[in-house]
């Protein structure tokens, strides 16, 4: 790497923060879905539709080993 390269990094703090800001600013509006809330509230008019425990037996059992595996991993 030359110092030209470098003189091509080297930014004031300000203007890397605004970069940054930017890019953040764009990542939230890339990810703004305006139909979000309606998804979420689909299945409140109709709880018959939704899924219970009685539909996956056996799952609370799994999840609840899955997290004291993480917690093992998570103390090594």
């Amino acid at each position: 790497m030359t110092a030209a390269d470098l003189s091509r990094v080297d930014v004031p703090l300000a203007v890397l923060i605004a970069h940054m800001a930017a890019g953040l600013l764009a990542e939230d509006r890339h990810q703004y879905d305006p139909d979000d809330m309606r998804f979420a509230q689909l299945p409140c008019p109709h709880p018959e539709l939704c899924a219970t425990d009685a539909d996956y037996p056996g799952f609370d059992a799994w999840i609840t080993h899955q997290q004291t595996l993480n917690a093992a991993r998570r103390t090594r």
